[in-house]
């Protein structure tokens, strides 16, 4: 498991920079920098994550698409910590797994 900072505050599932998923996924198959990665599981907030119960996860999976980065191994992330930024974010495309590094 990958520990996770996720400072994406729009996002519907960040709870006090934790996620509330099991496990997230990593875009970028041809990505060379972290700007060319995103978080595939970002989801806008919006009113149905108000009323909903959320567990943050401080470890979850991170499957990874970034076949370019030292830390996939098998598209699964293998650091053990991990930063997706993306502050303001609106859609996917705006946030970036902070943490890659190009083989």
């Amino acid at each position: 498991m990958t520990a996770l900072d996720c400072n994406v505050s729009t996002c519907g599932f960040n709870d006090e920079r934790c996620c509330c998923r099991s496990e997230i996924d990593v875009k970028g198959t041809k990505a060379d920098h972290t700007d060319d990665t995103c978080c595939g599981s970002f989801k806008k907030e919006s009113s149905e994550f108000q009323n909903s119960t959320r567990t943050p996860n401080t470890n979850l999976s991170v499957g990874c698409e970034a076949v370019n980065c030292a830390f996939n191994d098998g598209n699964k992330c293998s650091a053990d910590h991990i930063d997706i930024a993306g502050s303001s974010a609106n859609d996917a495309g705006q946030t970036i797994c902070s943490s890659f590094t190009c083989k």
